[in-house]
């Protein structure tokens, strides 16, 4: 049972689980009428950046509070790590099978371990052995061809979807890692990161469709409910992830799971195969229990902590 404490944390992952469970079908709706993905990630997170324009004084004055702490760098790959997440993550859902790009993204837990090591000095305990096996294992059950030999993902989509999920860990651990910086300032972050790296993707060929596609009202209010809709999901997360222990998030962040299996089902027609289902509950069981780890940190920060 939730405590009154951890109320508001869990609605503000659970909000989180729901919208990037659901989000997939309506940046595919944009891209029927001609925004491709690049241009509606960039409107979309644009338009986010702008509702969170109340943020950016505070953004400003903890970039000036903590520069002489050196935190400057860990901002700029906070910037990039979670920008490439999110541009990842729509960019795989475009073109991928919904479900197998999520369980590659939610890989996760794996890279955590392996980040949590390179930069903060955590040792593993005995779970960590046990999540590295189950991720592996279950990311082999799932991509394996027998004609393709190597369990590898099968297209780009995929590619994309795994990668992303390696940066979504990076960002999550340099999160741990500025833990002076408050859940504004690592949220206006995330939503720059993915504005800035979305724009590299306009200047290749065929990035902005010409001419630009006529948006009707429907089409400019997904737009603008997307906008909405990520700048509070984002803040609501990191207000999350920053009140509440990490074993009882990565439960709540499996939502996500759940809702695109039935959203993939009932809008994509999409259905899991039984190796894939196999592999999918060896992926969950790691995330689960990922959430047990308890490593213990060996690096000093050096930053002072800041109740946010």
């Amino acid at each position: 049972m939730l405590s009154k404490q951890n109320i508001w944390p869990s609605a503000g992952i659970l909000s989180g689980a729901l919208v990037w469970g659901l989000i997939w079908y309506p940046f595919r709706a944009l891209q029927d009428i001609g925004l491709n993905g690049p241009l509606a990630t960039l409107i979309t997170y644009t338009l986010a950046l702008l509702c969170s324009g109340f943020m950016l004084p505070r953004v400003w004055l903890e970039l000036r509070l903590y520069y002489k702490v050196r935190i400057g760098w860990w901002v700029v790959a906070l910037v990039l790590s979670a920008g490439w997440s999110n541009l990842g993550y729509v960019l795989a859902m475009l073109h991928g099978e919904v479900m197998r790009v999520l369980l590659l993204f939610y890989l996760a837990p794996l890279w955590t371990i392996i980040f949590s090591y390179c930069l903060l000095g955590e040792r593993l305990n005995r779970y960590g052995y046990f999540v590295m096996a189950l991720s592996f294992s279950g990311a082999a059950i799932m991509l394996w061809q027998p004609q393709r030999g190597l369990p590898w993902p099968q297209n780009i989509s995929e590619w994309i979807g795994l990668s992303a999920g390696m940066s979504f860990a990076l960002s999550n651990v340099i999160s741990r890692r500025a833990e002076s910086l408050s859940v504004q300032t690592k949220s206006f972050s995330v939503l720059l990161g993915t504005v800035l790296l979305t724009i590299p993707f306009l200047l290749w060929p065929r990035g902005i469709p010409t001419p630009l596609p006529t948006l009707n009202t429907q089409d400019a209010m997904i737009l603008a409910l997307l906008g909405i809709g990520l700048s509070a999901t984002g803040f609501a997360v990191q207000y999350g992830v920053t009140n509440m222990l990490s074993n009882r998030a990565i439960l709540l962040f499996l939502f996500e799971l759940v809702v695109a299996a039935v959203s993939s089902y009932f809008l994509a027609n999409e259905a899991m195969q039984i190796r894939e289902w196999l592999g999918a509950s060896l992926i969950v069981s790691a995330s689960l229990i990922s959430g047990k780890l308890g490593m213990t940190a060996k690096a000093k920060r050096g930053i002072p902590k800041q109740k946010n």
